[in-house]
């Protein structure tokens, strides 16, 4: 089966989700061809595109890069990231319901919080970062909001790349248990305190940056885009 740009575009971001791939790897041409079985044009292609999303950057006689987020654009991702996030918690009305959250889309949820719970049991640390970062992007679909979720999949993996950079020491067992709550304020109808939750979590995850990047890690290209990324209940 031939494996489209959008096919690749979508592992890297993956990869970066799930922080297999990390700030200022180098992406080789010809390895990801070799990787994906495709010509390097179709990778230069997906590159480009990748890097108008601001994933990858290219360096003059160096080839491509993941980019490495200054600490003022990792402020400016959070910023995005309150904006968008809180921005769907206060349009979220249910006419069907006297304006209580769908119950499926809160089983959507539940079922997502048990995969991170279920992750965070387990030794699969890329999985666990994928799942934790992912519950944002599920939030979107379940509620409705397609366009938003393309906006929020970048937005999370740019923090993701930021939560690498500056290594973060946020718990995920605690992110895993802020997500619980503000599945709990939605199924209680409770839109203004999942909206405060949700503000509070985004908040955390970025006091608990450093505000020093750590060096690039060693090229793992193959090992981090090989394998397809970790799953979520509603892929």
């Amino acid at each position: 089966m031939t494996t489209s740009q959008s096919a690749i575009t979508q592992r890297v971001i993956e990869s970066i989700l799930s922080q297999k791939l990390s700030p200022g790897e180098r992406l080789g041409e010809q390895e990801l061809a070799d990787l994906f079985g495709v010509s390097r044009t179709l990778i230069r292609e997906a590159l480009m595109q990748l890097q108008t999303r601001g994933f990858v950057e290219v360096r003059s006689r160096r080839g491509w890069y993941v980019v490495q987020p200054t600490f003022d654009e990792a402020r400016d991702a959070f910023a995005a990231r309150r904006v968008v996030e809180a921005g769907i918690l206060s349009n979220w009305v249910d006419a069907n319901d006297e304006g209580r959250p769908l119950q499926s889309v809160v089983r959507t949820l539940r079922e997502h919080v048990a995969l991170e719970q279920e992750a965070l049991r387990g030794q699969d640390v890329a999985r666990r970062t994928f799942l934790l970062a992912d519950f944002h992007v599920c939030l979107a679909e379940a509620m409705g909001h397609h366009t938003l979720r393309k906006i929020l999949r970048d937005l999370t993996a740019h923090t993701s790349l930021v939560a690498a950079l500056f290594q973060s020491d946020h718990d995920a067992q605690q992110s895993c248990r802020e997500h619980a709550l503000i599945v709990d304020a939605l199924e209680a109808g409770d839109l203004t305190k999942a909206r405060t939750l949700m503000l509070d979590h985004i908040g955390n995850v970025e006091s608990a940056l450093k505000s020093t990047a750590k060096p690039p890690a060693p090229n793992r290209l193959r090992a981090a885009l090989e394998s397809p990324n970790p799953p979520r209940a509603n892929p």
